[in-house]
């Protein structure tokens, strides 16, 4: 058995019992008559302590040979010990290499050697050793499964989606394309169109948690050209409706990883606070006229786009999660609901934090004739979505839904400078390796 335990199994309380731990080699100090082998798993770190005279020299010598991030397992006896990290250190009885590594390396996962975001990118396996990475993405793991879970409860089914389709799901932008045997077809740019067709199917409530591509030139700290999206479409519901669950959705993620990865907060220093709901609402014109009042924004009129540098004034404004509500259609993509008594505006919301958008969402039109009309204002050609529309001729109940960005969530949540951060292995218009 080449492990018994994780780091974060053994305590004090152990004192006297035999384990076995392995990992990697993080650091090795040496002051002559004692040596220490600092190793490093996915959970933690362990201190490894040879004092002289109670190790034997061999071991000690296997010890001080090694370099660092080599693969190790190490036998020995826990020690309660108050001045050793987490209260104990492992005195060993037996070291086995079980592999040894290059120097230099490529980065240093401890940390105290800055490196590059790039570089960390391109040496990707090494850099998610780090304590801090490796932190990251275990709440990212907790951060899907706190989703799953609440959504599960909620009545919503999840779903598979493809990927690869025939139309866009926007229109023609920001599309990749790709051959299909002898045709020409796309990654696809959202769910949306297919969960909304299981509505028509009558599963009432679905999510899917799954990749999307954009094809936009960005290089931004936001913005990603393969991103997972969180989506959900609710029957027989308003707008409202869907904001009040996408709301707390966000409530019960940030409160399962208080609950669950204080060990991985703490590494990270964040104290994370759980954002209080209802989040607040603001006309899409109340934001507008907001924004208007600082120099930065001063140009904005209604019917303009928020870009970044108008959500960072009015989420300094806000200064926690709220909505935008109340969109001009214009806006918006041909599957949102214009008010029947002010149809220049749609039933649209979009989900912000204080340094970006998170979500965007909407009642979504459910009646066939509006719907195509919807699409030939927009000059787009209805018989591209007949595959769609027909889920619209035979029953299509009214329904509400959201797109939500997980790497957004998890950047806010953490306070990460670049979304890059939040992926194991980002794709922006630059980078496709590794």
């Amino acid at each position: 058995m080449k492990r018994t335990h994780y780091s974060r199994d053994i305590t004090s309380e152990m004192n006297g019992q035999t384990v076995i731990v392995s990992g990697w080699v993080h650091e090795i100090r040496d002051f002559g008559g004692l040596s220490f082998l600092i190793l490093r798993d996915r959970e933690g770190l362990v201190q490894v302590t040879m004092p002289k005279k109670k190790v034997p020299k061999e071991i000690v010598d296997i010890a001080r040979g090694l370099s660092r991030e080599s693969v190790v397992s190490v036998g020995g006896t826990v020690k309660a010990e108050s001045k050793a990290p987490h209260g104990y250190e492992l005195i060993p009885a037996e070291i086995e290499v079980l592999a040894v590594s290059d120097a230099p390396l490529p980065l240093d996962p401890t940390g105290k050697v800055p490196a590059e975001l790039d570089t960390r990118l391109d040496a990707r396996f090494m850099d998610i050793r780090s304590p801090e990475v490796t932190a990251v993405f275990t709440i990212r793991a907790h951060m899907a499964k706190a989703i799953r879970d609440f959504l599960s409860a909620n009545g919503c089914l999840e779903i598979a989606t493809p990927k690869i389709v025939a139309t866009a799901t926007e229109g023609g932008t920001a599309l990749f394309p790709i051959a299909y045997f002898d045709r020409e077809a796309f990654l696809n740019q959202s769910p949306q169109l297919y969960k909304q067709m299981m509505m028509a199917a009558g599963m009432d409530r679905v999510y899917e948690i799954g990749p999307i591509f954009r094809a936009e030139e960005h290089a931004t700290r936001k913005h990603l050209n393969e991103a997972t999206s969180i989506d959900a479409e609710l029957s027989f519901v308003s707008q409202e409706d869907a904001m009040v669950l996408l709301e707390n959705a966000i409530a019960y993620v940030y409160t399962h990883v208080k609950e669950n990865c204080a060990g991985q907060l703490k590494v990270l220093n964040i104290e994370l606070q759980i954002p209080k709901t209802p989040f607040r609402r603001i006309p899409y014109e109340e934001a507008i006229s907001l924004v208007k009042g600082s120099p930065e924004c001063s140009h904005m009129e209604c019917g303009d786009d928020f870009d970044t540098q108008a959500e960072h004034v009015l989420g300094s404004m806000i200064g926690e999660h709220y909505f935008i509500v109340d969109w001009p259609t214009k806006l918006r993509a041909f599957y949102s609901q214009a008010y029947d008594d002010r149809p220049d505006v749609c039933k649209a919301f979009d989900l912000m934090h204080p340094r970006m958008e998170l979500s965007s969402g909407a009642q979504r039109e459910h009646r066939y004739d509006k719907l195509v009309q919807n699409l030939i204002d927009r000059d787009l050609n209805p018989d591209s979505f007949k595959f769609y529309l027909d889920a619209f001729r035979y029953g299509m109940p009214p329904h509400a839904g959201w797109g939500l960005g997980a790497e957004r969530l998890l950047q806010t949540m953490l306070n990460l400078n670049n979304v890059r951060e939040a992926v194991l292995f980002p794709r922006d218009r630059v980078r496709i390796t590794p």
